[in-house]
């Protein structure tokens, strides 16, 4: 595809200029139009990166207002494109008005095809600047170790920039292995407290005797087998972040004393007399439902008001589109580098596999398949049957409840780059569509990702 030459589309109503053009632009693919609506129906079916237009067409070449019509309509239809506007040497007027509106651009006649291609290829370099841009900001996380393209993880994103410049009380609800202590040290990271402690306790992994010494210390003789004094956890966070995961599962009678130390910021060591000030953050983190264990009365409502000052739910893995794949990708590149191996990538039916499973231990579950995949693989590329995945668990039901043309129409992009040898001329013919089209749809649908490498073919 890099030997391949950009399309440019020239749109003037001089039959002359457009066949000088035609021939003189040597570096471009030129197709060619001389009215507004030709030029339209030429975007539509090439989408070329850069237009050159003359603003003076048909029915009104004496004036501009059908060429300003053209950028306008051409703009609408593929607003990242670079529009390069013709003009007389007494039309400055309307060549700014065209800047104005979105064009790139403007060239006064008469036309010199030399210099017209120096600025062709200027404007292909921001297209292209601009495009890889647009892709890094969709699969590059904004926030550490956080990734994801889909909408649902870009929703969680925005909020974790957000909430980490504000001293709030965050609650992350979502399933196990869905990333909430990642989340945490995100919204630490970016917040003014990143150069102090990130202290991270789990409620449901601490005996209930133990987690109030864990969490507020203790004194020497406090109890049999105390020592020495001991500071705990939440004195251990001073100036930072405590992140107090599945607090769902904190005993009632912790949970009166935590409240104590929200609403005062003060703690008592157990078997202590002396209050302590204590200046953190806090988030709490829990796969349960709060509400109805207050409704039950496992969960003080009080406190979880105090904890939930603003709430980030995470979406489960199954519903982050094609997120599995940016993950699946970058945690083989992760253990690839620790456990000195060279795989190079996945197989269709792997890629298949991994966006058909259901992933009931979300992330936690990826990172296990992919590990122990990349240790069990003799192959250069990861196949499905590495993976220990049962493609017959993906129930069609499940796909029934989504947009059916999108997905109809990315797994048949999919298959028909697979059939064809990873061509993307043959997979646009053999689909019956152009291949600015096609990649068209690709970006639509957001499915780069999905489609297995040219070298795994």
């Amino acid at each position: 595809m890099s030997d391949e030459k950009s399309k440019v589309l020239v749109v003037d109503d001089d039959p002359g200029i457009l066949k000088q053009l035609k021939w003189s632009l040597i570096d471009f693919d030129v197709v060619t139009a001389n009215s507004r609506e030709s030029a339209l129906t030429q975007m539509r079916l090439h989408a070329p990166a850069v237009v050159t237009l003359d603003l003076g067409l048909p029915p009104d070449p004496a004036n501009a207002t059908e060429g300003l019509e053209t950028l306008c309509g051409i703009l609408a239809l593929f607003p990242h494109t670079k529009v390069i506007v013709l003009t007389g040497n007494d039309d400055r007027t309307n060549a700014l008005k065209a800047i104005d509106l979105g064009a790139t651009d403007f060239f006064q006649k008469p036309v010199m095809p030399e210099m017209l291609t120096h600025f062709i290829h200027r404007a292909l370099k921001i297209h292209r600047l601009e495009d890889e841009n647009r892709r890094l900001n969709l699969l590059t996380p904004s926030v550490n170790n956080i990734i994801g393209s889909s909408e649902a993880m870009q929703r969680v994103i925005k909020m974790v920039d957000r909430i980490a410049k504000n001293n709030i009380a965050t609650l992350l609800l979502g399933e196990s292995g869905t990333g909430k202590e990642v989340l945490a040290k995100a919204i630490h990271t970016k917040s003014a407290r990143s150069d102090k402690p990130f202290v991270a306790i789990n409620c449901a992994s601490i005996p209930e005797n133990l987690l109030e010494s864990e969490l507020f210390g203790y004194e020497k003789g406090a109890f049999t087998g105390a020592n020495k004094q001991t500071i705990g956890k939440i004195e251990c966070a001073n100036e930072g972040t405590l992140f107090l995961d599945e607090i769902g599962d904190m005993p009632l009678a912790l949970q009166a004393k935590m409240l104590r130390f929200l609403q005062e910021r003060k703690i008592e060591r157990v078997g202590g007399r002396t209050e302590i000030a204590v200046d953190i953050r806090v988030i709490c983190a829990t796969h349960r439902n709060l509400n109805q264990m207050i409704s039950q009365e496992q969960f003080r409502e009080d406190l979880y008001y105090r904890i939930n000052e603003i709430c980030i739910n995470i979406p489960a893995l199954r519903e982050r589109d094609s997120d599995v794949i940016l993950l699946a990708k970058t945690l083989l590149v992760q253990f690839n580098k620790e456990l000195k191996t060279r795989i190079k990538g996945f197989t269709p039916k792997a890629l298949h596999a991994l966006t058909s499973y259901e992933w009931p231990g979300n992330i936690r579950e990826l990172q296990n398949k992919i590990k122990s995949a990349v240790i069990m693989s003799d192959n250069n590329y990861i196949d499905a049957i590495d993976l220990g995945i049962d493609e017959g668990t993906s129930d069609d039901e499940i796909e029934l409840l989504r947009d059916i043309r999108l997905q109809a129409e990315s797994k048949a992009i999919i298959r028909a780059y697979e059939i064809c040898g990873c061509n993307m001329s043959k997979t646009a013919e053999q689909l019956g569509v152009t291949r600015p089209t096609l990649y068209s749809l690709i970006d639509k649908y957001q499915i780069a990702e999905l489609l297995p490498d040219r070298s795994a073919s």
